[in-house]
C-alpha cells in the first residue's frame, strides 16, 4: 500500500488552504460585530439584516436568480439537443462546423465573447437589458452541458431504444421514457453547472447589460472598488450557502437516481 510523503500531504493540505480558507474567512467575518472587515469585533448578524435592506443588492440578486434559472433551463434544452444530435448523428454534411460552434465558447476568452455578443446586440438594435444578459449567458453555457450530456451518451447502450422501438414505442415516447431517464443524471448536472456559471459571471454580463438588468456579481465588484463592507460579506455568504445546498441536493438526488437504476437492472436480469 503506497504510503504519502511529508512533501506530498503538505502539498495538498497548502493547496487546499489557498482555495478554502479565504471563503472561510470571508463567511467569519461576514458575523464581525466591526464595520471593519479584517477587525474581529465579536459575533454578530446585524450585516444580514442591513443586507435585506439595502434594496440595491435584493433587486441585483433578483435579476441574477431570474437570468441564471432561465438561462440554464434553456441551455439545458439546447445543450442535451446538441448532444444528441452529434452523438448520434456521426455524418451530416456541416457537422464540423457545427460541433465547432457548439465548441466555441469553451475556448474562447470571456472578454471576446462579451464584445462580439455587444456588438451583435447594437448592430441588430436590440435594447441592452435583462433579455440581453439571458441570452448571452445560454450561449456560453449550453457548450458545457452539451460536454457533459455528450460524455453520457457516449457510453449509453442503444439496445434499449431499439428495444423499445420494437415493442411498439415511438422515437419521441422512447426518449421521454427510456433515454432522458436514463441520462437524467448527466442534464441535471449540466443544469446545475449552467447555472453556476451564470450565478458567477461578471465579465460577459458588463457588456450585454442594460439599465435595469445589473446582476450581484456586477454590483458587489462596483462595491468592491469603493471599498469592502460587511453586507457584501454577508451576501457572499448566502450566495456559497445556497449553491453549497443546490449541489448537495443535486448529488443526493444524482446517487439515489443511480441506485434505483441498478436495483432496476438487477431485476429485470433476476426476471430472466
Amino acid at each position: 500500500m503506497q504510503t504519502w510523503s511529508r512533501f506530498n500531504i503538505a502539498s495538498v493540505v497548502l493547496g487546499f488552504a489557498f482555495l478554502y480558507l479565504p471563503i472561510v474567512l470571508l463567511v467569519v467575518f461576514s458575523f464581525n460585530e466591526s464595520k471593519l472587515v479584517t477587525v474581529w469585533a465579536g459575533f454578530s448578524t446585524k450585516w444580514y439584516a442591513s443586507l435585506f435592506r439595502n434594496q440595491g443588492l435584493i433587486d441585483a440578486a433578483w435579476v441574477t436568480i431570474r437570468v441564471a434559472l432561465l438561462a440554464a433551463s434553456v441551455a439545458t434544452v439546447l445543450g442535451t439537443m446538441a448532444a444528441l444530435a452529434l452523438t448520434r448523428y456521426t455524418r451530416f454534411r456541416g457537422r464540423l462546423l457545427f460541433s465547432g460552434m457548439v465548441y466555441a465558447p469553451l475556448v474562447m476568452p470571456e472578454v471576446i465573447t462579451g464584445l462580439s455578443l455587444l456588438l451583435l446586440f447594437v448592430a441588430i438594435g436590440f435594447d441592452r437589458g435583462f433579455w440581453t444578459v439571458t441570452l448571452a449567458h445560454i450561449t456560453f453555457s449550453m457548450c458545457f452541458v452539451t460536454v457533459v450530456v455528450q460524455s453520457r451518451l457516449l457510453s449509453f447502450d442503444r439496445s434499449i431504444e431499439e428495444a423499445a422501438m420494437d415493442l411498439g414505442a415511438t422515437p419521441v415516447r422512447t426518449f421521454f421514457e427510456v433515454t432522458l431517464p436514463v441520462i437524467a443524471p448527466a442534464v441535471l448536472s449540466g443544469w446545475m453547472l449552467a447555472l453556476t456559471l451564470s450565478l458567477d459571471d461578471l465579465v460577459i454580463a458588463s457588456f450585454t447589460s442594460g439599465p435595469g438588468a445589473t446582476t450581484l456579481p456586477m454590483k458587489i465588484y462596483s462595491q468592491v472598488r469603493l471599498g469592502v463592507t460587511p453586507e457584501i460579506n454577508a451576501a457572499c455568504t448566502i450566495l456559497i450557502g445556497l449553491v453549497a445546498v443546490g449541489v448537495l441536493v443535486a448529488s443526493i438526488l444524482t446517487k439515489r437516481r443511480e441506485v434505483q437504476r441498478l436495483r432496476d437492472e438487477q431485476a429485470a436480469f433476476a426476471g430472466r
